[in-house]
């Protein structure tokens, strides 16, 4: 049966809007389910969404939340706890159980996740990728046999609005001096988030892809300082990058855990330590051709070093 209409829970977000502009394309009425649906109001402009109110962790206002549609998306995620040692576990693990439960009791029998590279829940370096693992390894067995899932699991992902090349950009033109970085060396295959929305939209219903997970990598792979030095030649930035080693990028960790937005933890430490690079090639299987950076990337960051010159001169005037 054809899909019709999609519950998105964290629709709201980077990949989420994507993903919903992809599905209103095909003529898929999408359903977000948010706690503040004043705040993204432009998501519904020219197209077939809902925004409805609702406590993800209240388990009638979810059931009824998925209710009537065809297929449900978890895409709710977290880089950081604010509450350590709780915040990882509700976010991933508990809501993930709460979203398959919601789909058995209202009779949606379509679930697909969003996981992580590297998620494992045994052998995971870091909090976050070991509650991303077991979060995915229980949609896949908590669905069974009515729920049919699939997982992804993305590098980093970028494109207009994301919070790694746009975020570096901003750290980049605003922290005076040189850039100290930590865990220079860590690789990462950078997917378009256009991309990642293909795959959600393309495994939707196809019964072939029930079951399986999917790694999602661009097209390429780079260093993390790699990818500084790009964002700072693409962003017109004069900055030297300094690559910490690896008892000041834990010192740097441990530092930057306790300012408040925890722009990097020990916990993103732990996580670098292993690459985020595919084992196998997902887009490739579901016949995507993966976008590069150069292809997205100067452009986006254009537009963002002109903001950035007319807010400083505004700050001028």
């Amino acid at each position: 049966m054809k899909t019709n209409k999609v519950c998105i829970l964290g629709g709201a977000g980077f990949v989420g809007s994507h993903l919903t502009w992809r599905l209103n394309n095909r003529g898929i009425h999408v359903r977000i389910p948010t706690r503040h649906p004043q705040r993204h109001r432009g998501i519904v402009a020219g197209g077939q969404v809902d925004l409805i109110k609702v406590d993800l962790f209240d388990r009638q206002q979810l059931e009824a939340t998925v209710a009537g549609c065809d297929a449900a998306v978890n895409l709710v995620g977290i880089l950081n706890e604010i509450h350590v040692g709780r915040d990882f576990q509700r976010i991933h693990v508990e809501l993930a159980d709460r979203v398959a439960e919601a789909c058995r009791a209202s009779g949606v029998t379509r679930l697909l996740h969003m996981s992580a590279l590297n998620a494992n829940e045994s052998n995971g370096p870091s909090v976050y990728l070991k509650t991303k693992g077991e979060a995915e390894n229980r949609v896949h067995t908590l669905g069974k046999p009515h729920i049919k899932v699939t997982s992804f699991r993305p590098s980093v992902i970028f494109g207009p609005g994301d919070s790694f090349f746009n975020r570096f950009a901003d750290l980049l033109g605003s922290l005076p001096g040189p850039f100290p970085l930590a865990c220079p060396a860590a690789r990462f295959a950078p997917v378009y988030v256009g991309d990642v929305a293909e795959a959600f939209v393309r495994t939707l219903d196809d019964k072939t892809t029930w079951g399986k997970r999917y790694e999602l990598c661009g097209p390429e792979s780079f260093t993390l300082q790699q990818l500084l030095e790009y964002t700072a030649r693409q962003s017109g930035i004069k900055k030297r990058i300094i690559g910490l080693g690896a008892t000041a990028s834990r010192m740097q960790a441990r530092i930057l855990g306790r300012v408040p937005g925890k722009p990097f933890s020990y916990d993103n430490y732990l996580s670098l330590q292993v690459d985020s690079l595919c084992s196998k090639d997902g887009l490739q299987e579901l016949g995507i051709a993966p976008t590069s950076i150069d292809s997205v990337v100067p452009y986006m960051l254009a537009d963002n070093s002109v903001r950035r010159r007319y807010q400083q001169l505004r700050r001028q005037v």
